[in-house]
């Protein structure tokens, strides 16, 4: 197994840029995809998850062009793939796999979805209900409830509410509401249980309104698509920088100097922008502007107990400035960890507690008290989730040295991560 040794580090000074976020790249991939007209999309995430998810549009026939660095040419198809069978390989691409199940449910082809063994751990069952409700014909090929998927034509009929999920993954919702206007009739969807991760939909609707469509919505309960809805091409549009990756960033200049990240600010339509709310609440010093977030060294951090609901992706990182932090930190409403790249609140207690914390965790919680002194040298295990490695990095500023385990694994959203990280820690 490849190893990556991080020397200890006692600061972190300069600027970084973000690369653009996951969320929305491959959101709007598909959009443009399913659009009437031709999209130029700039400052496009380049990395395994929108690759994935290049490739299968690519398979459908849509016609993609690579126009520049992070730039790329769209001929939307109407909301008509060209191809009506495919077999699509997604890799453990979320952001890929489940809108791309709703909009081929809808599509009138036969398809065949799979992916790597953990996508096939990954629950999709929630979703493939909602799609049944609509009439689509999707069937499992191994476990009830998981991928791979087999997708056939089907006779549609969006007449009555469909129901979905929400306390799962706000994946669900987010495949939902991009797919359900392809059937060109007026629907409606009515969360049961408590909608997770809102921001995420935010995100979605947000994307959807810039593509032509606005839904309507009652709360966070109900959604409607109007009738003969169509996305339309909105020409051209700019991928922000991922926030969840700026959360890295934002925390080792509170840890350890002062470091700017371009990309991002305060009015950023990606909830993990928030993180720096959280960094802020445990003493940071957080300061915005239009396109970036300054952090800046603070003397003493204070542990918090935190409802992370909002802030799914980037809580993470809270657990890890938790062992810098005075006192115990509590992370909670963090149940969908469990079902990401890997069990994240198992993979977080393990690896925390190699560098010395006490650690206890529960269905949707987490609680790190730190150590009085960090055991250097750990050996930290990624467990092929990219969020792991980019976390524990941030280990070494506590001024011990730390081995990262399969480090190219932040290759699925922040490729350059190491290189960018190794550029402010000193």
């Amino acid at each position: 197994m490849e190893q990556l040794h991080l020397p200890a580090a006692h600061q972190a000074q300069g600027t970084i840029t973000l690369p653009g976020s996951k969320s929305i790249s491959n959101r709007t991939l598909l959009l443009a995809a399913l659009a009437d007209g031709v999209t130029v999309i700039r400052d496009l995430l380049a990395s395994d998850d929108t690759a994935r998810m290049l490739e299968a549009l690519t398979a459908l026939g849509v016609k993609l062009e690579n126009i520049g660095e992070n730039a790329w040419q769209v001929t939307g198809c109407g909301g008509n793939f060209p191809n009506k069978k495919a077999d699509l390989f997604l890799g453990n691409a979320g952001t890929a796999f489940r809108p791309l199940t709703a909009a081929l449910a809808f599509s009138g082809g036969d398809y065949h979805l799979h992916g790597i063994a953990r996508m096939h751990e990954r629950p999709i069952g929630d979703l493939v209900d909602a799609l049944k409700q609509a009439g689509a014909q999707v069937d499992y090929l191994a476990n009830e409830g998981y991928p791979p998927l087999q997708i056939s034509p089907a006779q549609l009929d969006v007449s009555q509410p469909i129901k979905i999920r929400g306390d799962v993954s706000s994946q669900f919702l987010t495949a939902l509401l991009m797919a359900l206007p392809l059937t060109g009739q007026a629907a409606s969807i009515e969360v049961v249980g408590e909608l997770i991760s809102k921001p995420y939909i935010e995100i979605t609707l947000n994307l959807m309104q810039r593509f032509g469509i606005t839904v309507q919505r009652d709360g966070w309960e109900r959604f409607h698509i109007p009738a003969a809805a169509r996305y339309q091409s909105p020409g051209e549009i700019y991928v922000e920088g991922d926030a969840s990756s700026a959360s890295y960033f934002i925390a080792a200049g509170i840890l350890a100097g002062d470091v700017t990240v371009n990309g991002v600010g305060e009015q950023s339509i990606q909830g993990d922008i928030r993180f720096a709310e959280a960094a802020n609440l445990m003493g940071g010093h957080i300061s915005y502007g239009e396109n970036h977030v300054r952090a800046q060294k603070t003397q003493s951090l204070q542990a918090i107990d935190l409802d992370c609901n909002h802030i799914p992706d980037a809580a993470m990182t809270l657990g890890v400035m938790a062992i810098f932090a005075q006192g115990t930190t509590t992370l909670r409403n963090i149940a969908s960890w469990r079902v990401k790249e890997t069990d994240r609140i198992a993979a977080m207690a393990t690896e925390l507690r190699k560098v010395g914390a006490t650690v206890v965790e529960g269905a949707d919680y987490i609680q790190v008290t730190p150590p009085a002194q960090l055991t250097p040298n750990a050996v930290i295990d990624t467990y092929d989730d990219h969020r792991m490695a980019m976390c524990f990095s941030l280990i070494s500023l506590a001024g011990v040295p730390i081995t990262i385990n399969d480090p190219k694994c932040v290759g699925k959203t922040f490729p350059e991560y190491f290189k960018v990280f190794a550029s402010i820690a000193r």
